[in-house]
């Protein structure tokens, strides 16, 4: 019997004329929006490559310290470049707002460019990726298939009639959902699967072993997305005896969950957890700091030099003739470095202390409050979804965390092995070793991604099983 009505279900669906439109939408949304992303991938991949070419090339100007000169605090010696992901098709996620590069200087590291900064003109029009379509198009798609499924047929007063037989009401609802579901989904899995052959026609990896397997899951959470809002639709619908009333409720619930709540989360964040400071500002203040530790070593040297100055003068013989010139010979320098030494080591102790403890401060309130954010957004299952997604196509926290902490530690290296030896205040700086190469950035595997994201994948289940779960209730105790 639930077959028979599940098929029932289906091809009234089907011969409908909204299964037309939507299934002529899916075929020219998705296979387009996959064509435009992966040219967008490939643009971003060439300007890596030029960038990465641009880098390893360097001008010996660019290098001052090779012909032992003193090195601008805020010269990037090294860049650690963002090499975009071929999964950021899928997804942009938080590859596009990522700086581009990492520069590192002696005053910190330096931010390049975000990815947007330099974006055409036609970004002004939106951007659309798979995880946005589904997020919003689908989402609103699934309401509008829905709202009607049950009152609909209560206001026609074929519910009645259907009911009056003896068909139980579990039987009834599961027919309902199950029906419009797979009827629904069929139109995305075709275009999807029509999207994919085209980027595998233009040349994208699909079958490489650490794509494919992501790309499945990324499909599957999209699957579980629709089913929840599936599952709104079926409460909104029963709650409902009018359709228009439902057809209103499902929209402005719409709006809700997916306009405003994701985004109200990281708006209340910032007000019950605000920074006091960012990175731009963190970058200004060590900078200054810097510069201020340079001027107290240039008159602690200028100090050093006029009493070796006057050392060497009430020394010389009495009776030899001065020019009114001072020759700095080897042996002076030396004997002023030998000086300098202890202090400049000194100063560049306790800058180190104040930078790492302004990054280390920064880091703890940005990373407080985007857990905050990010919890309050989940009351959506939207927000799970997007978290859920990005981080499959590895372009969401994970990314990010990894981008900024591989960073981190490049400059630490270099901050011992390079940074530490480029002198402040000997007149010859001694030879520094040439920066070790950026290294490589990390991704984690998918293993360790659906750890990461496990707490999104329970929420959309809970939500999935929460709102069917009380669909049956109230379709139960509904007096019809």
């Amino acid at each position: 019997m639930l077959i028979t009505l599940i098929q029932k279900e289906a091809m009234h669906h089907i011969l409908s004329a909204r299964f037309i439109a939507l299934l002529l939408m899916c075929v020219l949304l998705i296979p387009l929006n996959f064509h435009i992303n992966y040219h967008r991938y490939l643009q971003r991949q060439v300007d890596y490559q030029e960038a990465a070419k641009k880098e390893n090339n360097k001008d010996p100007a660019e290098q001052p310290w090779k012909q032992r000169k003193t090195t601008d605090p805020n010269l990037e010696v090294s860049k650690l470049i963002l090499k975009p992901t071929p999964l950021s098709v899928f997804a942009t996620g938080l590859e596009s707002a990522l700086p581009n590069s990492l520069g590192m200087t002696r005053n910190g590291i330096k931010r390049g460019e975000a990815a947007l900064s330099t974006a055409p003109i036609a970004f002004l029009l939106g951007h659309l990726d798979f995880v946005f379509v589904v997020s919003t198009v689908f989402s609103l798609l699934a309401l509008l298939f829905t709202f009607d499924a049950v009152a609909g047929e209560r206001e026609a007063g074929t519910l009645r009639i259907t009911l009056a037989n003896a068909l139980p009401r579990d039987i009834f609802l599961w027919s309902k959902l199950t029906g419009g579901y797979l009827v629904f989904i069929l139109p995305f899995l075709i275009s999807l699967s029509i999207g994919l052959l085209v980027l595998v026609w233009q040349g994208f990896p699909l079958a490489e072993p650490d794509i494919f397997p992501r790309v499945l899951c990324l499909i599957l959470a999209s699957l579980l997305y629709i089913a929840v809002f599936f599952a709104i639709g079926a409460v909104i619908s029963i709650y409902f005896d009018n359709s228009k009333t439902a057809l209103i409720v499902a929209f402005t619930l719409w709006v809700f969950a997916v306009l405003i709540l994701p985004r109200v989360g990281f708006l209340a964040a910032q007000i019950v957890a605000p920074t006091s400071t960012t990175a731009e500002s963190v970058y200004r203040e060590k900078a200054a700091r810097r510069a201020e530790m340079r001027f107290s070593l240039e008159m602690k040297r200028g100090e050093i030099m006029g009493r070796m100055i006057q050392e060497s003068n009430s020394n010389a013989t009495q009776g030899e003739k001065t020019t009114g010139f001072f020759r700095l010979d080897e042996e002076f320098v030396d004997k002023m470095n030998e000086e300098m030494g202890p202090l400049e080591e000194e100063a560049r102790l306790k800058y180190r202390d104040l930078a790492t403890q302004l990054d280390r401060r920064y880091q703890q309130e940005r990373k407080y409050q985007d857990a905050i954010g990010i919890n309050f957004s989940r009351i959506t299952p939207t927000a799970s979804f997007i978290f859920l997604a990005t981080d499959a196509t590895q372009t969401g926290q994970v990314k990010r965390n990894t981008y900024f902490q591989t960073g981190t530690r490049y400059y630490e290296t270099l901050d011992t092995e390079m940074f530490s030896k480029m002198s402040e205040a000997a007149l010859i700086q001694e030879e520094i070793p040439d920066p070790m190469p950026p290294p490589l950035l990390m991704e984690s595997n998918l293993a360790e991604t659906l750890q990461h994201a496990a707490l999104d994948v329970l929420l959309l289940c809970f939500f999935a099983i929460a709102l069917t779960t009380v669909a049956f209730l109230k379709f139960f105790r509904t007096d019809i």
